[in-house]
């Protein structure tokens, strides 16, 4: 694929549209759309700088989940606590406040952090980091009147029933199928 140029189709107040336009294998134009998080001036900006995280926290022997209403699919599902990251802050600041934003918790140890990876390859350039983290406190709403949030704590037997019984984000899936399995990152 050879990449021709790059437009900006839309400029909204959480996501920007782009218009990108490549050569295909058989030498005939391709237009592809896109969205970001960021401003993209040219096509080495796409995908090169991570806005913001998901957190895989635990508390004992019990996984964080979050049953959260979102909008674009118009549903509650289950998902991790997660966030942007603000101008000048760091992943474990980050970490902290959405933590707290979310659910009231605190972090109370930082198990682990993933490099950035993409959260959704077929429509966008946005990339996120992974925490792994123990939280601990309880749980308080200080969500904005736009986020709808029930956060809880779920044992590996309820994570897996959860599994087969109700709609999950993909990471929140994956985080949670493998800490019903007993493979989640060492706690001590």
């Amino acid at each position: 694929m050879q990449f021709i140029k790059l437009e900006k189709v839309k400029d909204g107040k959480y996501l920007k549209n782009y218009e990108l336009t490549y050569l295909n294998k058989a030498g005939k134009e391709k237009k592809y759309e896109i969205v970001s998080r960021r401003e993209l001036k040219s096509v080495e900006d796409i995908g090169q700088k991570a806005s913001g995280l998901s957190i895989a926290a635990v508390n004992g022997d019990r996984l964080l989940l979050l049953r959260e209403f979102r909008m674009g699919i118009n549903r509650s599902i289950y998902n991790l606590c997660a966030g942007m990251l603000e101008e000048g802050e760091t992943i474990e600041e980050c970490a902290a406040r959405e933590l707290y934003e979310e659910t009231g918790l605190t972090v109370k140890k930082i198990i682990d952090i993933l490099p950035a990876s993409y959260a959704a390859v077929a429509i966008s350039d946005t990339m996120t980091h992974i925490v792994f983290a123990q939280a601990e406190g309880s749980f308080q709403d200080h969500t904005s009147d736009n986020e709808m949030i029930e956060a809880g704590f779920y044992t590996r037997e309820e994570v897996a029933a959860l599994l087969r019984q109700e709609k999950f984000s993909s990471r929140a899936q994956m985080t949670a199928y493998f800490f019903s399995k007993g493979l989640f990152p060492s706690l001590n």
